[in-house]
C-alpha cells in the first residue's frame, strides 16, 4: 500500500521508521523547511528529513501544504494512506480527500482529552495518571476526527514530558501499524469522540514556567516534570532566574513561609509550599549549565530562609 507521510520533529520519527519496517510503499515523505538554530544560526535537517534521507526516501519541503503545488503532488502518487505525525500544519479538505483510505494522525493523548499542541506537557501538569496514543482518521476541525485505535499507558510518579515523550513516540510506532492494516482490511470500526469531553491542550509560552510558591506541592512538582525541557520551571533566587530541572516531595509540613528555603545539603534545596517542603535537585543559573545541587554548592552557596519569588 502507498503510503505519504507527514512529520516534522524526533517524536515522528519511530511510525515512520515502524511503516517502513513493515513494507509500506512510502512514496513521498513532507517534513517543514529547514531552520537555522544554535548559536552559529547553521541550518539544519528537521529529524523527519533526516530519517528520509537515510532511509532514501523523497522528501518535499513546502512552504504550505495546501498550496496547488503540494495537492497536485501528493495527488500524483494517488496514495493509499496519508499518516501525519506532529507535521506543524494544518490540512484543508482538498489534501484530506487524496488517499483512498483517507489521512490518520497519530495523537499523543486519548482523544477527546487534549487536543491540541501540547498533550504531553498538559497531562502531565494537570496531574493526569495516565496518557497514551490515539490513531485518529482526520478531518478538518482540530483533533476532532473518528478514532481508530488507542493504547493507553500509566504516568509514573517519575514520569516527565522528556520521558513520556519517548515512551509515546514508540508507541505510535507500533499502533500505527496495527490501525492502517486494520483500516484496510475492514477489521477496525472507527468511533465518533465524545466532543463534551474534550479538553485543549494549548501551546506552551515562557511565562507558564514561573513558580508560585503558594500553590500546592503536587502542583508545582507536576509544573516542573511537565515542562521539561521546554520552557522549564523557574523562580527568582536573590534577584537571579533560577530553572528547576527536577525536584521530588517530601514528607515534610510547610514551617515558615511559602517559597521560603528551609535548608540545604547535598540531596539539594529543601522549599516551603502551600502545604509542605519539596527537594530541588536540579538547578540552572544563567549563562551556566544544568547541573544537581551537589555539583552547583562545590563552587557557590545557596543562602538558607531566603524567599523564593
Amino acid at each position: 500500500m502507498k503510503v505519504v507521510f507527514m512529520g516534522t520533529p524526533q517524536f515522528a520519527v519511530p511510525t515512520l521508521e515502524a511503516l517502513y519496517s513493515k513494507g509500506y510503499d512510502i512514496e513521498l515523505v513532507i517534513t517543514q523547511q529547514d531552520k537555522p538554530k544554535g548559536r552559529g544560526k547553521k541550518v539544519l535537517f528537521t529529524p523527519i528529513k533526516e530519517k528520509a534521507v537515510e532511509l532514501g526516501l523523497e522528501v518535499f519541503q513546502p512552504i504550505s501544504i495546501n498550496s496547488p503545488e503540494s495537492i497536485e503532488k501528493i495527488s500524483s502518487i494517488n496514495p493509499d494512506f496519508i499518516v501525519v505525525v506532529a507535521y506543524g500544519q494544518i490540512l484543508k479538505k482538498p489534501v484530506l480527500e487524496i488517499p483512498k483510505y483517507g489521512c490518520y494522525n497519530v495523537h499523543a493523548s486519548l482523544l477527546p482529552k487534549y487536543r491540541g499542541a501540547a498533550p504531553i506537557n498538559w497531562a502531565i501538569i494537570n496531574g493526569e495518571k495516565e496518557t497514551g496514543i490515539t490513531i485518529m482518521e482526520m478531518e478538518e476541525g482540530l483533533d476532532t476526527g473518528d478514532i481508530v485505535l488507542y493504547k493507553p499507558i500509566p504516568i509514573e510518579k517519575d514520569d516527565d514530558s522528556i520521558t513520556i515523550h519517548d515512551k509515546l513516540s514508540i508507541l505510535g510506532g507500533s499502533l500505527i501499524v496495527d490501525a492502517l492494516d486494520g483500516v484496510a482490511s475492514g477489521r477496525l470500526i472507527k468511533t465518533p469522540q465524545d466532543h463534551s469531553r474534550s479538553s485543549y491542550a494549548s501551546m506552551l509560552r515562557k511565562d507558564m514556567g514561573r513558580i508560585n510558591w503558594k500553590t500546592s506541592s503536587i502542583d508545582i512538582i507536576n509544573l516542573i516534570r511537565g515542562l521539561k525541557p521546554w520552557p522549564s520551571a523557574y523562580t527568582d533566587y536573590n534577584g537571579e532566574t533560577m530553572k528547576i530541572h527536577k525536584a521530588s516531595l517530601t514528607d515534610e509540613m510547610k514551617v515558615g513561609d511559602s517559597g521560603q528555603i528551609v535548608r540545604v545539603d547535598n540531596k539539594g534545596i529543601y522549599v516551603n509550599t502551600k502545604d509542605k517542603v519539596i527537594l530541588l535537585e536540579e538547578i540552572q543559573f544563567p549563562n551556566k549549565r544544568k547541573m544537581t545541587v551537589e555539583e552547583y554548592l562545590r563552587g557557590n552557596s545557596i543562602e538558607q530562609g531566603i524567599i523564593l519569588k
